[in-house]
């Protein structure tokens, strides 16, 4: 599989496209859906010899806009579900189209990145309130750990 790069999806114009990395294959007994909701992707992570990535204020200001975006919203329909995922998209989407970092700490945005990208197209999807509340709630996870990794 290919990694797309931040600034190649930004010369390409593909940002509705979702980035794609390798990743390890299904946990045992579980599905797609399970694997993506359940953010294996903080046993990936990596911190900068243990201290916070130095993250470009467009992608801490996408990634506070989608935060701010689910806790002021309260989805109680799937179609207030498929409002809050094409909001969450379009942030998603202007966040990777300004994003500039490069290197290591680019690498592991990515790695924080994939599993959300993957977490809106499914909330994007949702045809059940259980379903959209489910991935909200792990959308919403993902979001939160931002911090852990991102100054």
């Amino acid at each position: 599989m290919v990694l797309i790069s931040c600034n190649e999806t930004k010369k390409n114009d593909t940002i509705n496209k979702p980035i794609v990395s390798e990743q390890e294959p299904e946990k045992e007994g579980k599905s797609h859906e399970e694997n993506t909701l359940n953010n294996i992707w903080t046993h990936d992570i990596k911190l900068d010899n243990g201290s916070k990535w130095e993250a470009n204020i467009e992608t801490t200001q996408g990634v506070n806009a989608m935060l701010d975006h689910i806790n002021k919203t309260n989805p109680n329909t799937v179609e207030d579900y498929l409002a809050l995922a094409n909001i969450l998209n379009t942030e998603k989407n202007m966040l990777v189209k300004e994003c500039t970092m490069k290197g290591p700490s680019h690498d592991n945005l990515h790695i924080f990145l994939h599993p959300l990208i993957e977490k809106i197209d499914h909330l994007l999807k949702t045809t059940s309130i259980e379903e959209g509340a489910k991935t909200t709630t792990s959308i919403k996870e993902n979001l939160e750990a931002y911090t852990t990794y991102f100054k």
